[in-house]
């Protein structure tokens, strides 16, 4: 269970790696942006709004082509969402891409496989990057750093 696991339990130094690699592998194909953000609890929130208030603290709307995803995870309560920025959310398919691709990451964490889920999300989330918005020598490669933030 999520509610089990510290930070650092939850995703230990190597899957915070692969993580990493696995969102710097999506961005090289894209002049897009993804971002990981994760804290224990999402509180007295709907994960929808928090995700958007964090995309927001991080300066997320601020890429050259309004084209960054973050994927949010408040890992005590079981909670996540996916929100993309204007561009993305409407060129990537409206509602129904943003379902399945939560359904992959939703499966993935009900089995405890913390990171292929993330993974599965991050490189789904990065093709239809690529696919809408392909590398751009006019935008600024890596906009926004890779790591994983991690909340209180």
């Amino acid at each position: 269970m999520f509610s089990l696991f510290s930070r650092k339990q939850f995703l230990d130094k190597s899957a915070q790696n692969k993580v990493v690699e696995c969102i710097q592998m999506a961005e090289a194909r894209t002049s897009g942006e993804i971002r990981v953000f994760m804290e224990p609890k999402c509180t007295y929130m709907d994960p929808m709004v928090r995700a958007r208030e964090i995309f927001s603290k991080l300066a997320m709307e601020k890429t050259a082509a309004r084209n960054a995803v973050i994927i949010y995870i408040a890992w005590s309560d079981r909670q996540f969402a996916l929100f993309g920025d204007k561009a993305i959310y409407e060129k990537a398919g409206g509602p129904d891409f943003w379902q399945k691709a939560a359904a992959t990451l939703s499966g993935h964490m009900r089995n405890n496989n913390y990171t292929e889920g993330l993974c599965s999300c991050i490189n789904a989330l990065g093709d239809a990057l690529a696919t809408h918005f392909p590398p751009d020598p006019n935008i600024q490669k890596n906009e926004l750093p890779d790591e994983i933030v991690f909340g209180k």
